[in-house]
């Protein structure tokens, strides 16, 4: 058994395997989300909401906390953080599903 011991906020000790990863099991890895069709790494909002109005996308604003869109022909929302730094892989995840063969997630 290897790794380091570390104190919670509650001074309870506890053996972490790996401290290298990301605390839910993630690989530590920064994610990209990427445009397959011209193999383009999205930077920002402006770049992900003009490929996602081209592919039939609108902007919802339900909640002015997130930033959304709606697919009309679908029961398809995808809610993202206000601000693009904030953007998770499990976001990006979610704009993959519902674009099968448009997006893909990548480590960097």
């Amino acid at each position: 058994m290897s790794g380091v011991w570390v104190f919670n906020n509650n001074g309870v000790m506890r053996l972490v395997e790996n401290p290298g990863a990301e605390p839910h099991g993630g690989s530590g890895k920064r994610k990209v989300l990427v445009h397959t069709p011209t193999n383009e790494v999205i930077t920002s909002y402006a770049e992900l909401e003009r490929m996602l109005y081209s592919l039939g996308w609108e902007r919802y604003y339900d909640d002015p906390g997130l930033l959304q869109f709606h697919k009309r022909s679908t029961v398809h929302l995808i809610s993202l953080p206000k601000e693009f730094h904030k953007l998770k892989s499990m976001h990006m995840y979610d704009i993959v599903v519902k674009n099968r063969n448009i997006f893909e997630v990548r480590d960097m």
